[in-house]
């Protein structure tokens, strides 16, 4: 045979002469280019998906545990079923509760709107509706509100440390502050004419509650011959309220009064001024006693 014959067809002219078969004449697997097979890997059939009634149930799932995730560590609807908190909040309104910032050591704060347990006492007189299987399994995983458990939504007037009182046709005081109400108590109420109290120091680890439709709120004035004075543990806060979520045309957040950040309202910062005169007198009294007894010794 002639010297560069080819058998079969013409090949492209750079190949290389060499033979660069695997050794022994092993036969060469065809790339993905030259494979007619369809399948892509060695010749198998492409792998079916699985259809979407199969893989339902395993999203059902998921999306369950994910709620209850959120409702147990996140977020937490409540239904309003009273009007002790118009008009900030009217009775039916859906509120979302903040339950996430509780786990990092954060403590309600004076003007927040929490949600609470009842600390016992509060609504032994309460009757709570009997929900049926599907409102239990709804308000079980967050998506509804639970009618079952028995919990309050008040506003925070004084935090543990602080001194509270109202005394009739006046202002509620908060460390000798007085709180500026009349941006969020409902039009026509008076601070506390109907139950006047006070002065209440608050325990440490305790918040003292009001409902912002004075007149229309058994909160913690109506509870003071509780343990406490009417004043609630804070390990009974469940969170605090951030935004009313529904209906959607009430739709709004939750802020703090801005009268809760006046100057000097925290227990702490109102001793400072006298614990800082005392510090200063100090070195001063003892400076003078020093020079009186030696003028006496020298005499």
């Amino acid at each position: 045979m002639a010297v560069g014959a080819r058998s079969g067809h013409d090949e492209p002219e750079d190949r290389p002469e060499r033979d660069e078969s695997p050794a022994g004449g092993a036969a060469v697997p065809p790339d993905d280019e030259g494979d007619t097979s369809g399948g892509g890997d060695g010749g198998r059939p492409p792998r079916r998906q699985r259809s979407f009634w199969v893989e339902l149930p395993l999203l059902v799932g998921i999306a369950l545990v994910l709620a209850l995730l959120i409702k147990t560590f996140l977020v937490q609807a409540f239904s309003i079923p009273s009007d002790s908190m118009q008009n900030t909040l009217q009775r039916g309104d859906r509120v979302l509760v903040d339950k996430l910032t509780p786990w990092f050591g954060s403590e309600p704060e004076r003007g927040e709107v929490v949600v609470f347990h009842d600390p016992g006492g509060w609504l032994e007189d309460t009757v709570t509706p009997e929900p049926n299987a599907v409102q239990k399994f709804l308000s079980f995983i967050g998506l509804m509100p639970s009618s079952e458990e028995k919990d309050l939504i008040k506003r925070v007037i004084a935090v543990g440390g602080d001194t509270v009182e109202c005394k009739e046709n006046g202002p509620v005081t908060v460390n000798g502050k007085s709180l500026d109400e009349k941006s969020f108590i409902f039009p026509g109420n008076t601070p506390c004419n109907d139950k006047p109290f006070g002065p209440i120091k608050v325990p440490d680890g305790r918040i003292f509650v009001m409902g912002d439709h004075r007149q229309n709120s058994l909160d913690s004035r109506y509870h003071q011959e509780l343990p406490g004075q009417g004043t609630v543990s804070t390990d009974e806060v469940v969170g605090r309220a951030v935004v009313v979520a529904w209906p959607l045309g009430r739709w709004a957040t939750l802020p703090v009064p801005d009268t809760f950040d006046q100057p000097g309202l925290n227990a702490a910062a109102a001793m400072a001024p006298a614990a800082l005169g005392v510090a200063g007198a100090v070195p001063l009294v003892l400076w003078r006693r020093r020079r009186l007894t030696a003028g006496r010794t020298a005499g």
